[in-house]
């Protein structure tokens, strides 16, 4: 009975990470699960376009530093009467006219209170703020995709150990039944087997039913169906030594932090540029005209010339007042803002840690207990066959060992998202840190290529 219903606690204690036995030679490791949510992933693709989009607001920004050029043309047809008296003759002139010009004027900003530099440099900061929040979705992508992959590998031990538990609790009836039949036992035994085993299907049903929906989110994030997943290890070696070097390095590089920084500097520039709205603007016009039968007397006519324009701001119903101090007030909240993301940075570092640390010890509490469990079943077992214990008490045991197990495989997966998670929460969560074996995104790139651009409405990739 008991050669029957043993199996090794070694290899369920270790299905979260051997996934059920040696992985296969084509199995998907985790490397492999992050490396397609970095690439594929339509909501990470997304906001690198909205980055992309952000980029264009930097040569608009310096688009005030540029001339302004329009060409205009005219034509049309005119019928002339006039008649009068001019130096005591008269006279009388009559006739049509195709009246018809072409012309170009050039306009160039030297001063506006300093608005587009200002509006240069803010847009410069956007971007960069576009930039760490690009790193924010990139963090939230790959630590989903570190949990879903732990996630399977959990359900999937699950489901093997209640698929086991069955099978044993099965063995378990038939012996019994055998036993009632030869009147070892009575009908209270049996019916505590298939009470027994009908709870076992029951939790088998439920893990199956689990394991689907994960299944699902897996597609959903990585992209794929989960097929061979190999084990999954914690990346303890890229996390900080200690709690405060960690909430340090958090503090400095989250990018939840360093995009309210440059939130910060988007204000700043933004009370500059309102405060621009006080000082002159100067600009200078050139333009020239070229003109044919503009009028019954005129057969052709040019004129260009050059002029400089200087406006110097007295009072426009003082709304440029309210957005300075509204821009100061939004700059002040900005501040605040940080501080609390700071905060917030912070507690989620300290949590973070905690559960990691917390997992470590589970993993070890959890395989002693399932070292105590099996020694536990194979006692009741062996005084159940002298008498001293009954039916009910083998399959408590029995369940006691199935807990433990299934205990010792969350552990296992929570070790390991933990370790993944205090990556995250210090800001450290990147292919280049992982060390993933893909081409890393540079949004620099695209910034580079449209930065300078005079003209064009084709984008870089030829869109």
């Amino acid at each position: 009975m008991h050669g029957v219903k043993r199996f090794s606690g070694l290899a369920a204690a270790g299905v979260v990470l051997a996934c059920l036995g040696p992985a296969p030679v084509l199995a998907e490791t985790m490397d492999g699960a992050l490396i397609r949510a970095y690439q594929t992933n339509p909501q990470l693709n997304a906001q690198r376009a909205s980055v992309r989009s952000t980029d264009e607001s930097v040569p608009q920004a310096l688009s005030g530093y540029r001339p302004t050029v329009a060409v205009t043309a005219s034509g049309g047809y005119q019928y002339t009467d006039v008649g009068g008296v001019q130096l005591g003759n008269q006279y009388h002139l009559s006739g049509s006219q195709v009246p018809r010009s072409v012309g170009i004027t050039a306009s160039q900003t030297l001063f506006n209170g300093n608005r587009t530099a200002n509006r240069t440099r803010a847009a410069e900061s956007q971007v960069s703020s576009a930039r760490e929040g690009l790193r924010v979705l990139e963090q939230s992508v790959l630590l989903s995709a570190a949990t879903i992959y732990m996630d399977y590998l959990r359900d999937s031990a699950t489901l093997e150990v209640q698929k086991s538990n069955v099978r044993v609790l099965e063995q378990t009836l038939k012996q019994t039944t055998d036993r009632f039949n030869v009147g070892e036992v009575t009908r209270t035994d049996v019916a505590q087997s298939q009470a027994q085993l009908a709870a076992g299907r029951t939790q088998q049903l439920t893990a199956e039913s689990t394991l689907t929906t994960t299944r699902s989110n897996f597609r959903r994030i990585i992209g794929t169906e989960p097929t061979a997943l190999a084990p999954g290890s914690p990346v303890d070696r890229f996390l900080p030594a200690s709690l405060a070097q960690a909430v340090d390095l958090g503090l400095t590089e989250n990018p939840n932090v360093t995009a309210a920084m440059f939130g910060i500097d988007v204000s700043f520039l933004n009370v500059k540029i309102n405060e621009g709205a006080l000082f002159p603007t100067l600009t200078v016009q050139a333009s020239a005209q070229q003109a044919w039968e503009s009028s019954i007397t005129t057969n052709k006519q040019f004129v260009g010339g050059a002029t400089a324009n200087l406006s110097i701001p007295i009072y426009q119903g003082g709304a440029e007042y309210a957005l300075i101090r509204q821009s100061k007030e939004t700059l002040a909240q900005q501040r605040l803002n940080l501080e609390q993301v700071r905060d917030q940075t912070r507690a989620s570092i300290v949590q973070a840690w905690g559960q990691l640390q917390a997992a470590k010890s589970q993993v070890a509490s959890a395989q002693a207990q399932v070292n105590a469990s099996e020694i536990a079943l194979n006692g009741v077992r062996e005084e159940a066959r002298a008498g001293q214990r009954t039916t009910l008490d083998v399959l408590n045991a029995q369940q006691a060992l199935v807990n433990a197990r299934v205990a010792l495989v969350t552990a296992q997966h929570d070790r390991v998202v933990a370790s993944y998670s205090v990556l995250s929460a210090v800001g450290r969560l990147a292919p280049q840190v992982l060390g993933l074996k893909t081409q890393v995104y540079d949004p620099s790139v695209h910034y580079h290529q449209v930065r300078d651009s005079w003209a064009g409405v084709r984008t870089p990739d030829g869109r």
